[in-house]
């Protein structure tokens, strides 16, 4: 019988670090992400890269310890000068509080916000200069390994940053609810959803000088998303834009819990940060892919 000179020859399978990865995706189950991305894209990896990130910043941990400090000037500033300007606030309780007391959850969460940007920022040397996910890529490592692993490593280092801060929230009896515990998580949280959407933006940049794009939102996003006074001062037409801010719902969060005021719309602010961290996930992840693997 003479076989059919129109078919098609079969596709080659597979083969060397694209093998190892989709083998590995199998061998991890079919989450709701992994469904959606390439086969290949993920093989349990990740917690190598965030070892060789631990490993180089063993040998500059003063960089690393140094973003504890801006957040604690804040604060130290707040209890020094304008707690002896301004009498109290109503808190989320509906009790009066200190105004350092109102600020410094806020200053907790944005300290966690600005760990994770600015760490993620730094994938665009990585991926523009150092070309260090060529070189990953190359191995079993899949984009979603690559992204989970710069994600982790921003995350645990804003956890840092968190943690310090709690403490000398303690230490000067701002901390006095046992939910204040919970800013910890809070902080992993909304360092989780910034270092997705940050690691989005660092594979969109063209050139260093773009990344003044990054400071004309955060600086913003800081000043006006209640972190210095409560949402009812602000405009209606601000309100909207402010609700907006993923920086917005941490704070309402961290405040929240600093004083032990829990609220049902609580799920809603949680929530609204985890949908935005697995949205960066998978553009980070996509992202990735797409420069170098296509």
């Amino acid at each position: 019988m003479t076989p059919d000179a129109s078919a098609a020859p079969a596709a080659p399978a597979p083969s060397g670090p694209t093998a190892g990865r989709i083998a590995a995706q199998a061998r991890h189950g079919g989450g709701p992400l992994l469904r959606i991305l390439p086969a290949g894209s993920y093989s349990g990896l990740a917690h190598r890269l965030v070892e060789r990130t631990a490993l180089v910043y063993s040998r500059a941990w003063l960089v690393l310890v140094s973003g504890v400090f801006e957040p604690l000037f804040y604060l130290l500033a707040f209890q020094v000068g304008f707690s002896s300007l301004i009498d109290g606030v109503t808190g989320p309780d509906g009790r009066p509080m200190t105004y350092v007391a109102f600020v410094a959850p806020a200053l907790l969460v944005s300290s966690a916000m600005n760990g994770a940007v600015y760490e993620t920022l730094s994938i665009f040397y990585k991926l523009r200069f150092d070309r260090l996910y060529d070189m990953m890529l190359a191995t079993p490592m899949g984009a979603l390994d690559v992204a989970i692993g710069e994600i982790s490593w921003a995350v645990l280092r804003s956890g840092l940053y968190a943690t310090a801060f709690l403490g000398v929230m303690a230490a000067m009896g701002l901390a006095t609810s046992p939910w204040a515990l919970m800013l910890i998580p809070t902080a992993l949280l909304i360092a989780t959803a910034f270092a997705a959407l940050g690691m989005v933006c660092a594979t969109l940049l063209r050139s260093s000088s773009q990344f003044d794009y990054i400071h004309v939102v955060v600086m913003p996003m800081f000043l006006f998303s209640t972190t210095f006074y409560p949402m009812s001062v602000s405009p209606p037409v601000l309100r909207f834009l402010v609700e907006l801010s993923p920086l917005y719902h941490g704070i309402e969060l961290a405040r929240g819990f600093s004083v032990g005021a829990l609220d049902p719309s609580m799920i809603g602010h949680a929530c609204y940060l985890a949908a935005l961290a697995a949205v960066g996930l998978y553009g980070a992840s996509r992202r990735i892919g797409k420069l170098l693997l296509s």
